[in-house]
C-alpha cells in the first residue's frame, strides 16, 4: 500500500468479507450446513447444561466448569456463525469497522475463557485423583467461583488489550478480508501501517493465555499419569483414564487448531487453509464437546434421558 493512500482520506470506514466459498450455486448448500450446525451446536451444549442443573449427581465441581464450558461453546458459534448466515441471506457482505472490532472482540474473549477453564477443569482432574481426601476443601464452591471469576477477568484484559492495539493501525485502502469474520491475523494483512508491535503483542499475550495454561495442564496430567499407574487393578486404571479422555480430546482440539492459527501471523498470504482451521475453531470445537463430554459418560447420558423423558432422579 502506498504512503500517501492514507493522506488521501481512503481511510476504511467497513470490510467486506468473502465467506467461505464464492460459487453462488454453493452459498446454499453453506446457510444449510451451517445453520443445523449452530443449532445442533446451541441445542446439545445448552442439554449439557440443563442436564448439569437439574440432574443431583452433577452439582460438582468437574461438572461445574463443564456447565461454564457450554455456555462458552454457545457464545463462541453466535459471535461468528449468525452473521455469517445472515450475510448470506442479505447477499451483503460487508461489515463496518466498528462491528469487525467487536466481533475481533468477544471472540478473544471467549477463546481466553476457554483456555482457563481448560486448565481449571485439568487442576479438578489432579485434585480428584492425586488428592482425593483433600478435594472436597480445595474446590470448594467458592475455589470453584474464584476459578471462573479470574478466567473471565484474564480473558477480558487481554480481549481489551488487542482490541486497543487493533485501533492504532491504518486501514485505508484494501478491505477484503478473505474469511467468514474478523479476526486478527486477517486484518494485520490489510493494514496499511505497521503491524510488528500488534504481532509481538499476540506472541507475549499468547503465551501469557495459552502457553502457561498448557504448561500447567501438562503438569496437572503428568501427576495424574504417574498417580494412575500405581493403582494396580486394571479396572480402577480405567476408570481413572476414563474420567481425563474426554478433557483431554477436548484439549487436544483446542489447543491444535489454536496454535496453527495463530503461527501463521507472519505469513505474506492466508490461505483457504486458515477458513478450514476458522471452521475448526468456531463450528467444529463446540459442536464437538457435547458429544466429546457424553458419548463416555454414563451419568451425563442418564441425566440427558431423564430430562428429554421428564423422570425425575432417584437421588
Amino acid at each position: 500500500m502506498e504512503p500517501d493512500s492514507e493522506a488521501n482520506g481512503t481511510a476504511v470506514t467497513e470490510f467486506i468479507l468473502l465467506g467461505l466459498v464464492e460459487t453462488p450455486e454453493l452459498l446454499p448448500v453453506v446457510f444449510v450446513v451451517f445453520l443445523f450446525a449452530y443449532m445442533f451446536t446451541v441445542g446439545g451444549n445448552l442439554s449439557i447444561l440443563a442436564a448439569i442443573l437439574v440432574e443431583p449427581k452433577l452439582h460438582t465441581p468437574m461438572y461445574f466448569l463443564l456447565g461454564n464450558l457450554s455456555v462458552l461453546d454457545v457464545g463462541c458459534i453466535t459471535v461468528t456463525v449468525p452473521a455469517m448466515l445472515g450475510r448470506l441471506v442479505s447477499h451483503n457482505r460487508a461489515i463496518p469497522y466498528g462491528a469487525c472490532l467487536t466481533q475481533v472482540f468477544f471472540f478473544d474473549l471467549l477463546v481466553g475463557v476457554d483456555c482457563f477453564l481448560l486448565t481449571a477443569m485439568a487442576y479438578d482432574r489432579f485434585l480428584a485423583i492425586c488428592r482425593p481426601l483433600t478435594y472436597s476443601t480445595r474446590m470448594s464452591q467458592r475455589v470453584q467461583l474464584t476459578l471462573v471469576v479470574v478466567s473471565w477477568a484474564c480473558a477480558i484484559s487481554n480481549a481489551l488489550t488487542h482490541t486497543i492495539a487493533l485501533t492504532s493501525l491504518s486501514f485505508c485502502g484494501p478491505n477484503v478480508i478473505n474469511h467468514f469474520y474478523c479476526d486478527l491475523p486477517q486484518l494485520f494483512q490489510l493494514s496499511c501501517s505497521s503491524t510488528e508491535f500488534n504481532e509481538r503483542l499476540v506472541f507475549a499475550l499468547g503465551f501469557i493465555m495459552a502457553g502457561t495454561p498448557m504448561a500447567l495442564i501438562v503438569t496437572s496430567y503428568t501427576h495424574v499419569a504417574a498417580a494412575v499407574l500405581r493403582i494396580r487393578s486394571v479396572g480402577g486404571r480405567r476408570k481413572a483414564f476414563s474420567t481425563c479422555g474426554s478433557h483431554l480430546t477436548v484439549v487436544g482440539l483446542f489447543y491444535g487448531s489454536g496454535i496453527f492459527n495463530y503461527m501463521r501471523l507472519g505469513s505474506a498470504k492466508l490461505s483457504d487453509k486458515d477458513k478450514a482451521v476458522g471452521i475448526f475453531n468456531t463450528v467444529i470445537n463446540p459442536m464437538l464437546n457435547p458429544i466429546i463430554y457424553s458419548l463416555r459418560n454414563p451419568h451425563v447420558q442418564g441425566a440427558l434421558w431423564r430430562l428429554i423423558t421428564g423422570k425425575r432422579s432417584l437421588i
